[in-house]
């Protein structure tokens, strides 16, 4: 493959923001790649503030303009940049000068580590506790859990284990309840201690029957600790409200939040797909060099040479970036076309749908349609989804239409949402109840998609 051909097939499978990154990193690379930008207008002529004053926080708009960049006929690039005159709109926003709205300003997130260092300079340890309550924090996990054996702290602050375990059962006490514990078992019991509960059926099932809570098994507990089932499901209730990561609430994690590429809109009984380039640069060619070339200025052959690579690789991209939304819009439109229903009436109407069905649609090769789907999104009016999701394997229906596979997956959720949360229902018997419904689907399939679905097995949904 030609190195142009390899950067088009890499730009295809780029994310959104990874495409972003790589046009970021081109134009710091390429000098002869630039972002358009405001000195397209130099030439026009803009309001007279002084005359025409512009109110705050108001917009010029600038009338659409064309640029003509043409190359002498001579030059081996005329056929590379009179493909690339730009036009578009360009607003400018006046400066404000008010002073700063200080209720947008929000302070920094505080860690799970801040916020034990600060109870720990105020409680009043001697110099050598201290350093050993630190160092204890300092080896906490991210749920707050210490994840360093306690030994191995007291000798690094070389003081005795007894001091250790000392420092660590006061840092035990402090919020929020539950951290600086070693196992799920002593948060529990910590927690428990803290909220003064005295219980000897709650110390005994988080002491020994965690594996029986986890497996909802409490008519095993209820015999074990020969109390009734009753009894165990009053304890339960208890224990279920607490937190088993008590670093959870300081998680500086941020969520990541998804822009699609491509937006799908419903006017009247048509659907428009509108590209969506916000954020991504628009890219030309620097005009210094197009003027170095097409004026035939004497320059050196080192220097030609330098040129004619850089314009061609900017040429490319460019040419590439375009053939990539071309690209990821002609898959969008096949998929509207097959999965039209879906669109219109939701997922129970997703056909099954598979690569080769795109490809030969639009007539390209199914690996390109592969990339094209990957990590691409898109905002229909039936909420966002991958591209990759319209495709679907197909489950054979009695004396119908198959259906996708993605539309059996919710028939499951929503039986199991419906269930019976104290007898709910087992795998054999959503295969029952969707055969019912003309569905030929078997036991281990209904498995297989309950785990995908990130649903657990029937004796682990029934509450107690």
């Amino acid at each position: 493959m030609t190195p142009q051909l390899q950067q088009a097939i890499k730009l295809l499978q780029l994310s959104r923001l990874e495409l972003a990154e790589m046009i970021q990193q081109e134009i710091e690379q390429n000098p002869a790649l630039e972002e358009a930008g405001l000195d397209e207008i130099s030439d026009r002529k803009l309001p007279d503030l002084e005359t025409e004053p512009l109110a705050p926080e108001k917009e010029i708009r600038v009338k659409e303009i064309t640029i003509e960049e043409k190359v002498r006929s001579d030059t081996d690039w005329e056929n590379y940049i009179n493909e690339y005159n730009s036009t578009g709109k360009l607003y400018i926003e006046s400066e404000n000068k008010d002073a700063p709205n200080y209720e947008a300003f929000t302070t920094e997130k505080k860690t799970l580590e801040d916020h034990l260092q600060w109870q720990l300079r105020l409680y009043g340890f001697s110099e050598l506790e201290e350093k050993i309550g630190h160092m204890i924090i300092g080896n906490l996990n991210r749920d707050g859990y210490l994840c360093s054996d306690l030994e191995e702290i007291a000798q690094a602050c070389d003081a005795d284990i007894s001091l250790a375990e000392k420092v660590l059962s006061i840092l035990q006490t402090f919020d929020p309840p539950g951290v600086c514990a070693r196992d799920l078992c002593e948060t529990l019991l910590i927690q428990v201690k803290l909220l003064g509960i005295d219980n000897p059926i709650i110390t005994s099932i988080i002491l020994h029957h965690l594996k029986n809570l986890e497996n909802r098994n409490s008519k095993k507990i209820a015999k074990a600790l020969k109390i009734s089932v009753e009894d165990v499901r009053a304890a339960v209730k208890i224990i279920q409200y607490l937190e088993p990561k008590p670093g959870r609430a300081f998680s500086t994690d941020e969520p990541s939040y998804i822009t699609p590429d491509i937006y799908v809109y419903k006017f009247g009984d048509e659907f428009k797909i509108v590209m969506n380039d916000d954020g991504l640069p628009k890219l030309r060619i620097n005009r210094f060099y197009k003027n170095a070339i097409a004026d035939g200025r004497k320059i050196s052959k080192d220097t030609k040479n330098y040129l004619n690579e850089k314009m061609q690789s900017a040429s490319w991209l460019i040419k590439s970036i375009q053939q990539r939304q071309k690209t990821i819009y002609l898959v969008m439109e096949s998929i509207l076309k097959f999965q039209r229903e879906f669109f219109e009436k939701g997922i129970a109407y997703l056909r099954p749908l598979i690569l080769k069905d795109i490809a030969e649609d639009i007539e390209m090769h199914e690996s390109t349609i592969s990339r094209v789907t990957t990590n691409k999104y898109a905002y229909t009016p039936q909420g966002l989804f991958e591209l990759k999701y319209f495709f679907n394997s197909s489950i054979e229906r009695t004396g119908g239409d198959s259906m996708a596979s993605a539309s059996v997956k919710d028939k499951i959720r929503i039986l199991i949402e419906n269930e019976d949360p104290e007898n709910p229902l087992s795998d054999d018997k959503i295969a029952l109840i969707l055969q019912d419904s003309d569905l030929q689907i078997a036991r281990r399939t209904v498995a297989k998609y309950r785990k995908v679905l990130n649903i657990l097995p029937s004796n682990k949904r029934k509450q107690l």
